[in-house]
């Protein structure tokens, strides 16, 4: 009966009603459809903001409530910035290549295209639920063919661009061909032969020229699963055995393209500086880079017993230290398994060592990167019976093969000074061999001076120490006829030994990155093809720009080939494979027509797709450029997408992917930004509960029940489980389905559920039973401005003064939140004018309300970002025609943000006891007067005079009894 009474009540129903209408409605007038600079209609004069989410990688379960988080935050943004007068950008598309897809083809054979539009169909239907204000005529997915042609497109620019280290920036390969012609560059060709380019024949002048291009085929170590077929990522394998399914994987080298990204390596670490990140996510980029400084060292080596003269020398073995100071106390070396020398070992060992040697080779194969650098792995290896010579000493010290030094690290050799380094010691230890301490911490320097040096014996002995001395401190041990590095601090030091080295051309300053060149190949089908063939000789040929895209063949098996070397699935497709030059566009000045050719049977990473959308979406139906001139300067502007919003999760590679191809597109002049990103924000995980049982693991939600308020028992045992927050998993049966929750609610209700739980970068545990707070706020806005009964207005006659001034602070306060994305804060000051405007309706008739129209006006803006429909419901009831989407933003008056009042804290000797309220022009002597009158004050003196009233203007009162 109470339904027939209220037929207007604000309630899930009537939300869902609203909420469609709307949506129809905006979808109809085109509301958030974004013109560019040259439309008709585009406003030049305005401002721009592009806000940008990382888009998702749709896939078929759909979204959960976790999801919608960073989008959610990205439309009150957007929404606000276009009601404050801003050209606004609020794409959305998807990032549709990806191993998901094609691990579920592999399963049902159920083609990846297939699966990929249905879930992309999901997901667009989901998101377009919460009335999110994107601009849907931009949309795309990376799979689409024009956009795999613009990212091929990239791909050749960077074949066609070397990096001109005297400019520290790319530049066209035909430039690089007019200096060889020119004979401005020498062709450095192997073993350190350099000719003039009119002296080399076309193999090696093709051989100069690919050597030097951003993008080129390297031979990199990878893990090779023979069962899965595919190359794991080093976070894939554990123990030598892959994550899924638990099969034996090995290194294998294979040869892979490769991109320069080395070349970028400063620039991508200085202009950090450029961008508004957490510090957080600059300091993880940093890391990754890893920039040190130290000197490259080169050691004669030999194959015959220490001490022997007339030795017969190797190739010398190069290494890259930071601590070049430490030089006398290096007492043995060690190579990566994978290092040519091993090979040169191999060559020159007796059968017995050649064997041990080949063991420990095929055993460290079985291991990844993350494996063999683990701290506390037991620390294992092989000699490989030769010896290198101590540059500083000039003793023979033996090199020894070690699975925890990486070929793709420095050099792939270190000098091992164990006194040291712990990694060294542990070995050294472990092998018995030779510690030598040669730098002393600064605090024991002077006491341990003497006892050392006797130790020494004229700086030729050993000594015994627990553990290494990693830091800076002063020298010792460390002298020769020609150097001496005793006393120093350990920066002069390293400055002394270098100039030594260099002196002598025995090594040289140098800064090394930890950052490796980007492997850029996978033996996958589901990816962009590479628009490159491969000719009779082997040398590979770029396919023209009018040929593109290279599309992928038909596949109906997915399953990889079992095989212990690697074969890409595209392996299978010989018809698409084997081709001519012609037919597969390749330009007639590089190969003849008819020439018999391959193509690349690998494809591009997942990453490709990722690293210049936001560059599309400014221009996203352009069949000519993959961006205009004109559309790029305007949206990108001075400093790139004005707010960034995803996962912290993308910290490190998708975002140093996307930079490093801006930065080439920069440097070729097709864009006109440093940096993509101007400004980055992670939003925090929205967790769920789970159930911990006392054994530590988990109970699946659905088989838990709650008995009493906060005490949860296992269903099937009757077990006591603990309630712990968790991340949001299938398997622990705690997903919520947004789908279901605006069902119930109401996507408004939706939105400010999720932003009013906390800090928009904080993570928090999803609880449905609080969402009905942001419900019953919604209902309490509502019956504000509407009759319940009747669907009238409720609208005051005449405005209240206080709630006049409590708007102009709303105003004020919600727009400075919203500018730094403190939406939680935000909410609590709506619900502060809902709160107050409702405490101050007198409801004598019908037709009174809390606020006059003017009022609700300006309030309905300022929750418009929040709860779009609902405030366009109830904006169009007051009788506004333009969509509230583009209405202009409540001014603020500054003389209504002065309070008549303050409220100060009273202290007795330092301690709060009460609050006073006085006109904020009130003096001193005025407040100690209203202080000692307030009858709290009164009753806590109890007859007491006062010794001393401090006053604190605008703060607090304190009274020393």
């Amino acid at each position: 009966m109470a339904e027939l009474e209220t037929p207007f009540r604000y309630d899930a129903a009537f939300a869902d009603s609203i909420e469609r209408k709307w949506q129809a409605w905006w979808d109809q007038r085109g509301s958030f459809i974004t013109r560019n600079p040259g439309d008709a209609g585009f406003d030049i004069s305005k401002p721009k903001f592009y806000v940008l989410d990382m888009f998702p990688y749709p896939s078929g379960a759909g979204l959960h409530v976790g999801h919608p988080v960073g989008y959610i935050g990205t439309d009150i943004a957007a929404r606000a910035k276009r009601m404050q007068g801003f050209n606004v950008l609020h794409p959305m598309g998807w990032d549709a290549f990806g191993l998901p897809a094609e691990q579920y083809a592999v399963q049902t054979g159920v083609h990846p295209r297939l699966t990929t539009s249905s879930a992309i169909e999901t997901f667009r239907k989901q998101l377009k639920r919460f009335g999110f204000s994107y601009d849907w005529s931009r949309e795309f997915a990376t799979i689409d063919p024009e956009y795999v042609r613009f990212t091929q497109w990239i791909w050749l620019q960077c074949w066609n661009a070397w990096y001109d280290e005297s400019t520290q920036k790319a530049r066209p390969i035909s430039q690089l061909m007019q200096q060889f012609e020119s004979g401005a560059r020498s062709v450095e060709l192997p073993n350190n032969i350099n000719k003039l380019w009119s002296e080399c024949d076309a193999r090696e002048q093709r051989q100069a020229i690919d050597n030097m291009r951003l993008t080129y085929l390297g031979e990199q170590l990878v893990n090779w699963c023979p069962k899965l077929g595919t190359v794991l990522a080093n976070e894939e394998v554990i123990d030598g055995k892959s994550e899924r399914g638990g099969f034996p994987v090995m290194r294998q080298p294979l040869k892979q393209w490769m991109f320069r990204i080395t070349k970028y390596a400063q620039r991508l670490l200085e202009d950090l500086k450029l961008v508004d990140w957490p510090e957080s996510t600059r300091t993880q980029q940093a890391e990754w880079i890893g920039r040190s400084e130290g000197a490259e060292i080169y050691f004669r080596v030999h194959g015959d017993a220490a001490g022997q003269t007339n030795k017969t020398e190797l190739e010398p073995l190069s290494v890259f230290t930071t601590r070049p100071d430490t030089l006398f106390g290096a007492t043995y070396m060690v190579v990566a398994p994978e290092h040519p020398l091993v090979k040169r070992a191999l060559e020159l060992a007796s059968a017995a060592a050649r064997k041990e040697i080949s063991d420990y080779v095929a055993a460290s194969r079985r291991r990844s990167d993350i494996d063999r650098q683990s701290d506390g792995k037991i620390k294992t290896g092989v000699f490989l019976g030769l010896f290198a010579i101590n540059p500083a000493t000039g003793a023979d010290i033996p090199i020894w093969t070690a699975d925890y030094v990486l070929l793709n690290y420095g050099t792939g050799a270190i000098m091992a000074v164990p006194a040291h380094d712990q990694r060294d010691h542990e070995f050294a230890t472990a092998f018995k061999l030779p510690i030598r301490v040669v730098v002393l911490p600064p605090q024991e320097a002077a006491q341990l001076s003497h006892r050392l040096q006797s130790q020494h014996q004229g700086r030729s002995g050993t000594v015994e120490t627990e553990t290494a001395y990693g830091g800076d401190g002063i020298a010792t041990a460390s002298s020769n006829a020609e150097v001496s590095l005793d006393s120093l601090p350990s920066a002069q030091a390293k400055e002394k030994i270098i100039a030594w080295l260099q002196q002598r051309g025995i090594g040289k300053k140098r800064v090394n990155y930890r950052l490796r060149d980007w492997l850029f190949s996978r033996q996958r089908y589901w990816g962009e093809p590479f628009p490159v063939v491969f000719a009779p000789d082997g040398l590979p040929y770029a396919i023209s720009e009018s040929a593109l895209p290279v599309r992928l063949p038909e596949l109906e098996d997915f399953k990889p080939t079992e095989s212990d070397t690697p074969r890409p699935l595209l392996g299978k497709v010989v018809e698409w494979i084997n081709t001519t030059a012609g037919h597969a566009g390749v330009s007639a000045a590089d190969l003849p027509p008819q020439t018999p050719v391959k193509r690349e049977t690998n494809t591009m990473p997942n990453w490709a797709g990722s690293c210049w959308y936001y560059l599309r979406y400014c221009d996203p139906k352009n069949t000519t450029r993959f961006v205009s001139t004109e559309a790029e300067k305007y949206w990108m502007g001075e400093r790139g997408v004005d707010l960034y919003v995803g996962g912290s999760e993308h910290a490190v590679l998708h975002l140093l992917y996307a930079r490093f191809w801006h930065k080439v597109l920069f440097d070729l002049g097709h864009v006109t930004t440093p940096e993509p990103f101007a400004k980055l924000f992670h939003q925090g995980m929205i967790t769920s509960f789970a159930y911990q049982r006392a054994d530590g693991s988990l109970a699946p939600a659905d088989t838990v029940q709650e008995i009493s308020d906060g005490v949860f028992t296992e269903k099937s045992t009757g077990q006591s489980v603990k309630q712990v927050i968790a991340k949001m998993s299938k398997s622990l049966k705690n997903v919520v389905n947004p789908d279901d929750v605006i069902a119930n609610f109401g996507a408004d209700t939706f939105r400010l559920y999720e932003m009013s739980m906390g800090p928009l970068e904080a993570s928090k545990p999803w609880n449905t039973r609080d969402i009905v707070g942001s419900f019953r706020f919604l209902q309490r806005a509502w019956r504000l401005a509407v009759d319940e009964r009747t669907g009238e207005l409720l609208l005051a006659a005449k405005a209240d003064d206080a709630l006049e001034k409590l708007l102009h602070r709303a105003s004020k306060k919600v727009g400075e939140d919203i500018e730094r994305l403190a939406f939680n804060t935000a909410i609590a000051t709506l619900i502060e004018v809902v709160n107050a405007a409702t405490r101050s309706t007198t409801l004598v008739n019908a037709t009174d309300g809390g606020l006059t129209r003017d009022q609700m006006i300006r309030f309905v803006k300022l929750l418009a970002p929040f709860a779009p429909h609902f405030a366009e419901e109830i904006w169009h009831k007051l009788g506004c025609a333009e969509a509230l989407a583009t209405a202009s933003w409540s001014t603020v008056d500054a003389r209504l943000l002065v309070d008549d009042e303050v409220e100060l804290a009273v202290q007795l000797c330092g301690k709060v006891k009460t609050r006073l309220r006085v006109p904020s022009s009130a003096d001193a002597a005025a407040i100690e007067k209203m202080a000692l009158a307030d009858p709290k004050v009164i009753e806590m003196l109890a007859g007491k005079t006062p010794k001393k009233i401090i006053v604190v203007a605008g703060r607090l009162v304190n009274i020393v009894a």
